[in-house]
């Protein structure tokens, strides 16, 4: 199937789940070897079934931005009616033989505006450079390896624009002014923003989602999304999901 085919794929299969609450619909989009690393849910499609089966009437998806990437379609939205609070998530899901067959995601609880104004979700949506894949996956996995694993600081301005870099972390301001005052908050109360390795890239134009794992006051795994343009990082949004010590299953989270 092609990046258009299996992207469709994924929003069929989450609008059928998550806003039809539709159980046969797993039949219809997931595959038999279905394997899963969500903290929340079991291995397989009997688990996945079972959940959409137990939706209340107030669950529900909304899809912002979907990018595809080879056998891989990251979904980037928010989710209702699953607590007190929406979730912002992002999930990857990989496709083989036209069915989701494998599933990761990061779950945060929805905060309001950061400090500049902006949400977790809102900003540009379309795809607008396809052309420019590749060159967006080199720079932003330099920016992860040299800058977040690295530590190397002092090399920011090759990869991040210093004239305007749009931040949707609920705690941190625009530009890198806005990232050096929140890390410089968060060494005061003791907390050391921390990359270990990154796991994952599903890049598609412009857009570059990173799935990497950390440690944030405690283990974590991060989930950067960047935008390029004009060959720096210009936009930012994230989600921070803990590492949870008993797993519904055991495939692991990352």
């Amino acid at each position: 199937m092609s990046t258009s085919q299996n992207k469709q794929l994924v929003a069929e299969a989450t609008d059928a789940f998550f806003n039809r609450h539709d159980p046969t619909a797993v039949d219809r989009y997931v595959g038999s070897t279905y394997t899963q690393h969500s903290a929340l849910i079991g291995n397989g499609p009997d688990a996945l079934r079972q959940l959409v089966a137990s939706l209340g009437e107030g669950a529900s998806y909304e899809n912002m931005r979907l990018f595809g990437d080879g056998d891989l379609v990251a979904a980037h939205g928010r989710y209702t009616g699953f607590g007190a609070t929406p979730l912002v998530a992002f999930d990857i899901f990989r496709v083989a033989d036209g069915k989701l067959v494998e599933h990761w995601d990061g779950l945060q609880s929805e905060a309001g505006p950061n400090p500049s104004g902006h949400t977790m979700l809102d900003g540009p949506i379309e795809i607008t450079k396809p052309e420019q894949t590749e060159e967006s996956r080199k720079l932003v996995e330099g920016f992860v390896d040299a800058i977040l694993i690295g530590g190397q600081y002092d090399r920011l301005p090759e990869f991040v624009s210093t004239e305007r870099y749009v931040q949707h972390n609920p705690q941190i301001a625009d530009d890198l002014a806005g990232l050096g005052v929140a890390v410089e908050v968060l060494a005061q109360q003791g907390i050391s923003l921390i990359y270990h390795a990154r796991h994952r890239t599903v890049a598609e134009g412009e857009f570059v989602l990173v799935q990497s794992d950390g440690e944030f006051g405690k283990p974590v795994i991060y989930y950067d999304l960047f935008r390029v343009d004009a060959g720096k990082i210009v936009e930012h949004w994230d989600v921070i999901q803990d590492v949870v010590a008993e797993l519904p299953h055991d495939n692991g989270q990352f």
